[in-house]
């Protein structure tokens, strides 16, 4: 099994992208990680059904996540995160095609690793395994008794991401090959250059399908 679970922004100034994201939306924030520090980072998750929008910012000079901000100018996706229940056998599976894992966690409930994104390519991915499956640690400790569709949510579920690559075909069969594809879709990169440039949300006004709102430097599309 492998689900999308959690998708990541990076933006200089957290608040006002998290803010946007609640109007639009109607989104709540379920809690603020204070383990990103250890990155160099503070965050803050939005809670879509039982997945969860990030939103990050750096907090020092230096990180892999201000990098990136450079590098694309500006706000823009930063993590695809995947619940699976079979972690030891895909990280061996991805180590048989020379995927290096940047980082290691193991903490009560919940199990991850993060990929290199230059053996990957777009993006940084996680996968990772909690225990019980459906729960989600990262999403702190009482999203799972918040209202999946508050008053004013408009969404109840995140359908997809869209990757923007150099080469979308290549990409898209390196990201099969490594078991990683689900609910990824695969476009030509324009002057930003590769990376998460958007993001499908399930909307509960069937008749608002097809709308779109850019935030964050990520395009969220009601599908």
């Amino acid at each position: 099994m492998i689900r999308l679970r959690q998708v990541a922004l990076i933006a200089p100034d957290l608040d006002p992208v998290v803010d946007e994201l609640g109007s639009a939306f109607g989104l709540q924030v379920c809690f603020h990680d204070p383990g990103v520090a250890e990155f160099g980072l503070r965050n803050a998750l939005l809670l879509v059904g039982d997945q969860f929008i990030e939103v990050l910012s750096p907090i020092r000079e230096g990180t892999t996540a201000g990098r990136l901000l450079a590098k694309r100018g500006g706000p823009c996706g930063y993590m695809v995160i995947y619940e699976v229940d079979d972690l030891d056998a895909r990280i061996d599976q991805l180590a048989a095609h020379d995927v290096r894992v940047i980082w290691a966690g193991d903490v009560p409930g919940i199990r991850g690793r993060h990929l290199h994104p230059r053996d990957v390519g777009g993006a940084i991915v996680s996968l990772d395994q909690p225990v019980p499956a459906g729960s989600w640690r990262w999403g702190g400790p009482d999203w799972s008794s918040m209202s999946p569709t508050p008053p004013g949510c408009v969404v109840d579920a995140i359908s997809g991401v869209t990757l923007a690559a150099d080469d979308p075909a290549a990409m898209h069969e390196r990201w099969t090959a490594l078991g990683i594809a689900e609910s990824v879709r695969f476009v030509r990169a324009g002057v930003r250059g590769e990376g998460v440039d958007g993001v499908d949300l399930h909307v509960t006004d069937r008749t608002r399908v097809g709308e779109r709102v850019a935030i964050g430097g990520v395009d969220f599309a009601f599908v």
